[in-house]
């Protein structure tokens, strides 16, 4: 790890430089492999952060094919739709100069995020009247703060495994409005910050298409690589869901959990032990050690090598035998879409308390 001197007190992850250079894939995964447990074992060796909570949001109807890609294309009876339940994360941790800092993990303002295409053509194709049946509204973000009671002017960051969907303007502001997160900034992968600029016509689909328009350039943070903010919070450069993808990981008291949209599932990560016959088999037949959230197919290469950094880097819970990652939008069980192919539900967790600052 090499400390950064941005005023801002982050530090770059040097652990897994290079790890993608070589030509063959098998080599890259070996060096991956060995990068992840590194930063993992240094990750460990923090103290966990004071507080970490997540909270229900919406949930999202979404195509069976692209959560579960390749799990499907073989079966003659297959689900159309599954629901991803979206949610929001609070860190609350110190940074490396000892300073109280929060973040807050892919918070979604959902009312703007409805003119991304995908969603505005789905919403079209549905009669008003079912809207609130097919996508539930649990919570708004700020009401999830004011429930643990943390203020708007407490939230030092937020940040994104990637932009999909995602528009700021309410949090951040923009020439027309004041953001309602008055002291945060956006931390941004710049590969990221780059596709939602140039944008291909199948990646526009899944963008919402003014979401950064008129945001002040002083409130967006773009970084490069793999980021540390504070001894046991870091934000992991995992490319191919899209190309700027990265990973949430904190240290808890029982290891490292790690967030991401690489997968939608705890079946994502662990196919082989997965009690959905589709899944399991699968990866049986395939030798798959994990299932790719598929919507964008920028570089599935890439999303699988990075899902298996996020595996290796989160570590198998003790107490269900799945990878410590749990997903940003979690395929869930939903009356109108029954049966969720997944073995083992996150639903919203909790560690540590709050500090009153």
């Amino acid at each position: 790890m090499t400390r950064d001197p941005d005023p801002t007190g982050f530090a770059q992850i040097t652990e897994l430089d290079g790890t993608r250079h070589a030509a063959m894939p098998q080599d890259r995964l070996r060096a991956i492999r060995r990068g992840a447990e590194a930063l993992r074992e240094r990750l460990l060796d923090a103290p966990p952060v004071h507080f970490a909570r997540s909270f229900n949001l919406l949930r999202i109807p979404y195509p069976a094919w692209f959560a579960f890609t390749g799990v499907y294309s073989q079966q003659l009876l297959k689900p159309h739709m599954v629901h991803l339940l979206a949610r929001t994360v609070l860190v609350q941790y110190d940074d490396f100069e000892g300073r109280l800092r929060t973040l807050l993990f892919t918070p979604a303002d959902f009312e703007a995020g409805n003119a991304t295409p995908y969603f505005k053509r789905l919403s079209d194709q549905t009669p008003k009247f079912l809207h609130k049946a097919i996508a539930p509204v649990y919570q708004t973000v700020l009401q999830a703060l004011a429930g643990c009671d943390v203020a708007p002017e407490q939230i030092d960051h937020i940040t994104y495994d990637h932009l999909h969907t995602q528009d700021v303007r309410r949090w951040l502001g923009s020439a027309n409005a004041p953001g309602l997160l008055p002291n945060a900034k956006l931390l941004v992968h710049r590969q990221e910050l780059a596709n939602v600029q140039g944008l291909l016509p199948v990646q526009a689909e899944w963008y919402c298409p003014h979401g950064l328009d008129g945001v002040p350039t002083e409130r967006i943070a773009a970084f490069d690589g793999s980021l540390q903010l504070g001894p046991g919070v870091a934000l992991v450069h995992t490319p191919g869901h899209t190309e700027g993808n990265h990973s949430l990981v904190y240290r808890t008291g029982d290891g490292l959990r790690v967030s991401s949209e690489n997968g939608v599932s705890a079946d994502s990560w662990a196919p082989l032990q997965s009690r959905h016959n589709g899944i399991r088999r699968y990866a049986q037949a395939t030798g798959a050690e994990v299932i790719l959230n598929g919507n964008t197919q920028e570089s599935s290469n890439d999303q699988y090598l990075s899902m298996l950094l996020e595996k290796t880097l989160a570590g198998t819970s003790a107490l269900h035998g799945f990878s410590n990652v749990v997903p940003s939008a979690e395929c869930s069980p939903h009356w109108l879409f029954p049966g969720a192919p997944t073995s083992h539900l996150w639903g919203e967790t909790s560690f540590g308390a709050l500090v009153r600052a």
